[in-house]
C-alpha cells in the first residue's frame, strides 16, 4: 500500500475539547484550539492544516469546553472540503451518546464516537491534539507504522530534561520500540547518552482501527482507569503490544539547515507570547509563507492595511512587525508586534513588543509594551501598559516573564463572548 493509499485509509481525530487554563483569561470565553496565533489563524488551524495536506481529509473534531467560538471558525472557514468524494470535518460534540457523561478524558473522547469512526471503515486512526503549532506530514508517520507492522505508534520530540515534566516521557530501544512511557514525572528519564534530554510525546498517536476499538472498550470497562492516553492507554500498551516511537524529525515540514524541527505548545501567556513574537523576525522559525505547505482558516474579506499621515511626530509606520487586513495605523508606531485584523491604532500612539488580537481600538497617546490584547479592546487615550509592573498589576494580569494581559472585562468594558 503505498503513502497515499495509506492516508486514504485512514480516519483523523482531533482532540479540541481542553479548556488550556494557564492561558489564564485568554481562556474564559474560549477553548485553546480556538485561541487567534499569528495574525490570521487559530492555534488549531495547524493541525486541521497538516491533516489536508497529508492527504487526509476524513477527519472528527471532539469539542468540550466553551466551544460556540470554535465551532463558528470550524463552519466558516473548514466547509471546502467535498462530501461528495467522502471528504468532511465532523464536529464532534460531547452528546452523552453512551452514558450520562461528558468526555471524561481523552481515550474516553475517542471511545464515544466509536460508531462515527467504524462507520467509515478505516484502517488506520490518527489521533491528534488541536492545542500545537507545528507542520507535520502524517503521511510518513503513517507509512512508517505500517512499515513496521506497529499496533500503535506514538509520534515523538526531544526536549530539554527539566522541561520533560509536562509530557508524556518516553525510553525507547535500538529499533525504536518504547520499552517505557512515563506520564508528566517529576523526575523525567534522560535519553541514553544524553543526560539533559528527554524523549517526549506530543500527542500524536497512530494505531490499527481494530486494534484502537479493542483496547478502548477495554479501557472503558477498566474501573479505576481515569480514561486518558497517557495515563492509562499508553502504559498498559507498552508492555503487551507493539508500540513504537516516530522520531518527528523525520516528519516536520519546513526544517532549517540546524535540522531542529518547530514544535510548540503556547500553553502559558509567556509562551503563546513568544511564540507570537518569535513570527517577527527576519527569518521566523515557522515558516507561514510556504506555498507547499500552506495553514488553512477563516479567510475573512477585508480592505488592506492602511497606513496614513507623514509629518514628524506623526507617522503611521510599522517596523518588524506583522500587521493584517483591515488595519489603520494613524499616525502611530508599530514596533516588533503582531497586529491581527481590524485593529485601529491613533495617532501619538505606540505599540512595541505586543500581540494584538483582532477588533482592537487604542487611543491617541497610548503606549503598549509586552501586551498580549484580547479581541475587542478599547484602550482610552493616554493609557499606558507595560512601563508599571506593579501598577498593571492592579487591573491586568502580569506574567513571570513581565507580559501583561488584558481582556475588555479588565478595562471595564462589555465583551462580545463568543470569541
Amino acid at each position: 500500500m503505498t503513502a497515499t493509499e495509506i492516508a486514504h485509509n485512514t480516519f483523523g481525530i482531533v482532540l479540541a475539547g481542553g479548556r488550556g487554563s494557564r492561558l489564564m483569561q485568554l481562556t474564559d470565553w474560549r477553548s485553546k484550539p480556538a485561541v487567534p496565533f499569528g495574525g490570521k489563524f487559530r492555534i488549531i488551524d495547524f493541525t486541521l492544516s497538516n491533516c489536508v495536506n497529508s492527504g487526509i481529509r476524513r477527519i472528527g473534531v471532539a469539542t468540550q469546553y466553551k466551544a460556540q467560538s470554535l465551532i463558528q471558525h470550524l463552519q466558516r472557514g473548514w466547509s471546502f472540503l467535498d462530501g461528495r468524494f467522502h471528504e468532511f470535518i465532523d464536529i464532534l460534540p460531547a452528546q452523552q451518546q453512551i452514558s450520562e457523561d461528558w468526555y471524561r478524558g481523552t481515550a474516553d473522547a475517542v471511545f464515544q464516537n466509536l460508531d462515527l469512526i467504524r462507520r467509515n471503515r478505516p484502517r488506520y486512526v490518527l489521533v491528534l491534539s488541536g492545542d500545537h503549532i507545528y507542520k507535520m506530514n502524517y503521511a510518513r508517520m503513517l507509512a512508517e507504522h505500517a512499515d513496521r507492522q506497529a499496533d500503535f505508534s506514538v509520534a515523538c520530540i526531544d526536549v530539554p530534561r527539566l522541561e520533560a515534566t509536562e509530557f508524556g516521557v518516553m525510553h525507547v530501544d535500538e529499533q525504536q520500540r518504547v520499552a517505557a512511557f512515563v506520564e508528566k514525572p517529576k523526575d523525567p528519564p534522560a535519553i541514553p547518552g544524553r543526560p539533559d534530554r528527554a524523549l517526549a510525546s506530543m500527542g500524536v498517536y497512530v494505531f490499527n482501527a481494530d486494534f484502537l476499538f479493542e483496547q478502548l472498550i477495554r479501557d472503558h470497562d477498566e474501573p479505576k482507569s481515569s480514561h486518558d492516553f497517557g495515563k492509562d492507554l499508553i502504559p498498559h500498551c507498552v508492555d503487551r503490544y507493539r508500540v513504537f516511537a516516530h522520531n518527528f524529525v523525520d516528519s516536520c515540514v519546513g526544517m532549517d539547515e540546524t535540522r531542529i524541527p518547530y514544535w510548540r505548545d503556547a500553553g502559558t501567556i509567556d509562551a503563546y507570547w513568544e511564540a507570537n513574537m518569535e513570527l517577527t523576525k527576519v527569518t521566523p522559525e515557522l515558516n507561514l509563507y510556504d506555498d507547499d505547505w500552506p495553514i488553512w482558516t477563516h479567510q475573512e474579506q477585508l480592505p488592506p492595511a492602511k497606513f496614513v499621515f507623514d509629518d514628524d511626530g506623526r507617522r503611521g509606520m510599522a517596523v518588524d512587525s506583522l500587521v493584517s487586513g483591515g488595519d489603520i495605523i494613524s499616525g502611530a508606531l508599530v514596533r516588533h508586534s503582531l497586529l491581527f485584523s481590524r485593529v485601529h491604532v491613533h495617532s501619538h500612539a505606540e505599540i512595541e513588543d505586543s500581540v494584538i488580537l483582532p477588533d482592537v481600538h487604542i487611543g491617541r497617546h497610548a503606549k503598549l509594551r509586552r501586551v498580549v490584547m484580547d479581541k475587542h479592546c478599547r484602550v482610552p487615550e493616554g493609557l499606558q501598559i507595560g512601563y508599571d509592573r506593579e501598577a498593571d498589576r492592579k487591573r491586568f494580569h502580569v506574567s513571570d516573564n513581565g507580559v501583561t494581559l488584558v481582556t475588555p472585562e479588565m478595562l471595564g468594558q462589555q465583551a462580545h463572548h463568543i470569541r
